[in-house]
């Protein structure tokens, strides 16, 4: 098992996403807003090394915020 324990995983969690041309984004300043094309009641996706493993849902605790997976996704080949 200490071998496992030297790999490093990258974990992603997506809200969701946009596309925008890159001088909008350039425009932007704070407090602009991006819209998303999920709403908050659509689970979050979770990446491992940028492949998608799982779906969630975010869990406030005492003011922390974590994902709870709620689905394990299996792809297989």
């Amino acid at each position: 098992m200490n071998t496992l324990d030297q790999i490093e995983v990258d974990i992603t969690v997506e809200l969701g996403s946009a596309t925008m041309p890159i001088h909008h984004l350039l425009r932007m300043g704070r407090g602009a807003i991006i819209e998303l094309d999920s709403t908050e009641h659509d689970p979050l996706r979770i990446y491992a090394n940028n492949t998608l493993v799982a779906r969630g849902e975010v869990k406030v605790d005492d003011g922390h915020l974590s994902v709870e997976v709620t689905e394990k996704i299996f792809k297989l080949g």
